[in-house]
């Protein structure tokens, strides 16, 4: 299936139902009242978290999404049956944009959340309704309200915890297939991956199997991805959502560029696509170290690195060298980004609190001015 991030489509939730007017009669009794019950509700429109899709490819080749109207009220004060919701399974990390407004209506990040994006239409009322002591006989009724309708954006950013950037062949997707059970396509010209390729890590030194995170090995960029240039470009929103960026260079490619000038363009445009992007911890790993000499100086080469302080790691994703020492180091960055996002969340409830008590602190206080007490 073709891999899509970002397609469009409109969607409907279920008109309400009528309700009915009606009057009861029988033998001998032809005058027994109104007895017209309500319509049905329309059903909802819903998108519902799946983790084990990774692209909008069901979204994109079915534009049209609508749920069933409610039914019409019967006689005997029967009211109509509701319409049935529909659920709209999407890949985990979807959001949806109003292409109106142009405003985001919700983000799914969990498997199994369920969000409503176009509520049902309400049942519309039968005449049993409109009987009062000076009207016995109402004919009133009313119709239900019309169904939502949405034109919807819908993008998808991928959830991983930790991305691989870096120019075509530097052996990003080596390293990915070395590490996971990921098999992303891989050959000795550019652009070979075409599309993100998510892989989960797992990392045996720690806890027994039960630690690992999420890569992801994003196209191959080059200088003006920013800016359209290549294939990365269309992919460098997935690098978003990541808690650490892993920068790969090959240390061997300084025909085309060197490694610290291949770190700075990588990063520029990075940072020029969003600067949260260029605020992300980074790790700059050196692929393809098994091809160095005996006598190669790497002490000269990861100089201008360390003296920016990056933290520099080498690896040999062909000869499984430094792997594993990589796999730890990614997850330890992972941890220690996780827990910095807990205290920031903590911190930001105790403020939110904070300025609730003093809101109803000098609400009180104004309130006892104004009456004396």
């Amino acid at each position: 299936m073709k891999f899509i991030d970002e397609t469009e489509i409109s969607v409907r939730s279920g008109h309400g139902g009528p309700g009915m007017v009606s009057f009861a009669s029988a033998k001998f009794a032809p005058k027994l009242g109104p007895d017209g019950g309500d319509g049905g509700f329309g059903g909802s429109v819903y998108l519902v978290g799946n983790s084990q899709l990774n692209s909008l490819s069901g979204l994109y080749y079915r534009r049209m999404y609508a749920a069933e109207d409610g039914a019409r009220g019967g006689s005997n004060g029967c009211t109509g049956r509701n319409g049935v919701d529909l659920d709209i399974p999407v890949p985990v990390g979807t959001m949806a944009f109003d292409q109106t407004t142009g405003k985001m209506v919700c983000e799914v990040m969990e498997d199994g959340q369920r969000i409503c994006i176009a509520e049902g239409g309400r049942r519309g009322l039968g005449n049993m309704r409109y009987v009062s002591a000076t009207h016995q006989a109402p004919e009133e009724f009313t119709k239900g309200t019309p169904g939502v309708e949405l034109d919807l954006r819908m993008e998808l950013k991928l959830i991983a915890d930790v991305g691989f950037a870096g120019f075509p062949n530097a052996g990003k997707s080596t390293l990915l297939s070395s590490i996971s059970a990921a098999r992303p396509k891989i050959a000795d010209y550019p652009f070979t991956t075409l599309t993100p390729q998510l892989g989960v890590v797992s990392v045996p030194e720690i806890d027994n199997w039960a630690a690992s995170f999420v890569a992801a090995d994003i196209p191959g960029l080059i200088e003006g991805a920013s800016e359209g240039r290549g294939l990365g470009h269309e992919f460098l929103r997935h690098l978003e959502r990541t808690k650490v960026v892993a920068y790969i260079i090959d240390p061997f490619n300084w025909d085309e560029i060197a490694p610290m000038d291949a770190y700075e363009t990588l990063r520029n445009e990075l940072e020029a696509f969003s600067t949260k992007l260029g605020q992300k911890r980074a790790l700059v790993v050196l692929s393809k170290a098994d091809l160095a000499p005996l006598d190669f100086d790497w002490v000269s080469l990861e100089e201008p690195f360390r003296e920016e302080g990056l933290e520099l790691l080498r690896i040999s994703s062909v000869a499984h060298l430094g792997l594993s020492a990589l796999k730890r180091r990614l997850w330890q960055i992972v941890q220690e980004e996780k827990d910095k996002l807990d205290v920031s969340l903590v911190e930001s409830l105790v403020t939110s609190r904070a300025r609730d008590d003093e809101y109803q602190w000098v609400t009180r206080t104004n309130e006892d001015m104004e009456f004396g007490i």
